[in-house]
């Protein structure tokens, strides 16, 4: 019911958009937030798919999440692979940094003043749009093409070198940054055809103009909105952030993971993404049930800390990695560090 809704409603406002672009082109924002919405509740159903928590069938956790990555823009089962990573991490930044290669202090002391702005630009929800551009609608076609581009050049290399070895023998011996298996390239393979399929069949239907003026805007702001999401729930102040040998998993769930306080509209929109806390002990728990549990367990959250909707864009400012007090802080506590040692040099 939760696949079905979402993809009937995603429908409805695409449809309304592209009937309002024909009486003007500005009416588009009319639909335009509420298709966000529903774009960033797209994509964290294929995060649950992945998990293999959103059906009980492990055969439709597969298909669902196919078509949802689909429509996401974004390889689910490749992706899903990386994000098992950072579960598997969370809290050891010296494995896992988030999707802003979270930096050091000694890292980030070391850049030029130029360098310096550019991360904390990179860093800020201002940039979130373009962030969610390159993540969903450039990466995941420049990977694919970039790393295909490189097999067909690998193949044809290699069989003229060695005519009586089988293409397959041949492919099985090419090795890329692009993807890990070939299972990986199959599922990008087929996510990038359905999709190319899918914008020319929409552009012909609606106009190339129309149609992308639509899908950029909706999709890289959903993108954004959902790495803004993600980093609060892992940069905030004095998050858990350690290295290998002191890391611990449950800290890293309870202690380096927000309580992202929604209203429950927003909670609709995000699948109930806030109690990310509950989502790392175990992210086998649906989406429909982590309040229940949230609630249940609720004595066993007093480290948790919660982060109010009011409160996300301080905490976009919790962009570094002190190692040696192994937590996230702010540019404000960097800041105030450095004019205390510059003042208490001998002048």
């Amino acid at each position: 019911m939760q696949v079905l809704t979402t993809l009937i409603l995603l429908g409805l406002l695409w449809w309304a958009a592209v009937r309002l672009s024909t009486v003007s082109p500005w009416l588009i924002v009319f639909p335009l937030a509420p298709l966000i919405l529903v774009t960033v509740r797209v994509f964290g159903l294929m995060h649950e798919c992945g998990h293999g928590s959103l059906f009980r069938n492990c055969r439709l956790n597969r298909a669902a999440g196919f078509l949802l990555g689909v429509i996401a823009g974004m390889p689910q089962y490749v992706w899903s692979q990386h994000h098992n990573y950072h579960h598997a991490h969370n809290g050891n930044w010296e494995k896992y940094r988030g999707p802003y290669s979270t930096l050091s202090v000694v890292e980030y002391t070391a850049l030029s003043r130029a360098q310096q702005r550019a991360y904390r630009l990179k860093c800020s929800v201002l940039a979130a749009p373009l962030a969610g551009f390159v993540y969903l609608i450039f990466n995941p076609r420049f990977t694919w093409i970039m790393g295909t581009i490189g097999l067909v050049m690998h193949l044809v290399r290699r069989k003229l070198s060695e005519p009586s070895v089988s293409l397959k023998a041949h492919a099985e011996t090419y090795q890329t940054r692009y993807w890990k298996s070939v299972r990986e390239y199959r599922h990008m393979l087929w996510n990038n055809l359905m999709l190319l399929s899918v914008w020319v069949t929409l552009c012909t239907v609606c106009g190339v103009a129309t149609f992308f003026s639509i899908y950029i805007l909706s999709v890289s702001i959903a993108g954004g909105a959902g790495i803004v999401l993600f980093t609060v729930q892992h940069n905030f102040e004095h998050a858990y952030a350690t290295d290998s040998p002191n890391w611990d998993h449950d800290t890293g769930a309870i202690e380096g993971t927000s309580f992202l306080v929604l209203p429950r509209w927003l909670n609709w929109c995000t699948v109930n993404i806030g109690y990310h806390h509950i989502h790392h002990l175990s992210a086998g728990i649906p989406n429909y049930r982590l309040a229940e549990c949230h609630r249940e367990y609720e004595h066993l959250f007093a480290r948790v800390t919660r982060v109010k909707l009011r409160e996300v864009l301080g905490a976009l400012k919790c962009i570094l990695w002190d190692r040696d007090a192994h937590r996230i802080i702010p540019m404000a506590e960097y800041r105030q560090a450095i004019e205390t040692i510059s003042g208490n040099l001998p002048t």
